[in-house]
């Protein structure tokens, strides 16, 4: 029998109606430029939909022109419920949205169970949203792949570069999950997130911390193995939660970044 992740903030982040789903983010992609090259990595926002699609959907516009050759996404993300040393993968055989279902590969998680610092974890998973609210995009720009799921916790940068580098392979594509500034004022955040954004696009790991990102050091990991590869840095969106569907007093920042 499949062992199932059931959706754990469907109808809250975004719709569990999956007519509703599907309209709101062909509305987000239809507001986006599309234009540039087939990422082989980006970064994409975890917020409800409602504040952060339209950012998100910057980065799967582009993610979508690489369509024809990505079979397997590598989706890493913060863990916001539960602490834990490593990073997590889940025991779950497939993750479950209203658009249907995605499975998990099995194969790239048994290589990445041989890294030390990487073990099963499923309560980390169970209700946790950095990675959920990215599946419907996915699905909505591929169509059908392979999901590679991982939390970080208390892990280290290098460690989360090792386990993507692991299995970021030729038809492979990395998702990275990460909101930006939390809970400052308009102006403030702005400054911040620019400041934020500009090391993201120089590739500048260091100066990035929980200040500046809530999933640090997925986007941190991300870098260092991007710069290994050689590849350069887009920014797609920067907008906050002031700009899309709240106030001005205390917002969070989301950046949208496509890596080829």
């Amino acid at each position: 029998m499949q062992r199932l992740r059931q959706p754990a903030v469907a109808g809250t982040f975004y719709p569990a109606d999956p007519g509703r789903l599907r309209a709101m983010i062909a509305g987000f992609l239809a507001r986006v430029a599309a234009g540039g090259a087939p990422p082989r990595a980006i970064i994409a926002p975890h917020a409800g939909y409602a504040y952060s699609g339209l950012v998100a959907a910057a980065a799967y516009a582009r993610l979508a022109l690489a369509r024809t050759r990505i079979r397997r996404v590598l989706l890493v993300g913060p863990s916001h419920r539960l602490a834990f040393r490593g990073l997590a993968v889940p025991e779950a055989d497939a993750f479950a949205t209203p658009l249907g279902r995605v499975p998990v590969d099995p194969e790239a998680l048994a290589g990445l169970l041989e890294l030390p610092f990487v073990r099963r974890l499923e309560a980390a998973h169970a209700r946790e949203h950095s990675l959920e609210v990215q599946l419907p995009f996915l699905q909505a720009v591929l169509g059908e792949f392979t999901l590679v799921p991982l939390l970080v916790g208390e892990a280290s940068p290098a460690e989360v570069a090792a386990a993507l580098d692991r299995r970021w392979e030729p038809g492979t594509a990395v998702v990275a999950s990460s909101d930006l500034s939390h809970y400052l004022d308009q102006a403030a955040a702005r400054r911040l997130d620019q400041a934020s954004s500009d090391a993201i696009v120089a590739l500048r790991p260091e100066a990035l911390d929980g200040e500046r990102a809530c999933g640090h050091l997925a986007v941190r990991g991300l870098l260092l193995a991007a710069r290994r590869r050689g590849l350069r840095a887009e920014l797609l969106d920067l907008r906050n939660s002031g700009d899309t569907a709240g106030g001005t007093g205390r917002v969070v920042g989301y950046g949208a970044y496509a890596f080829a």
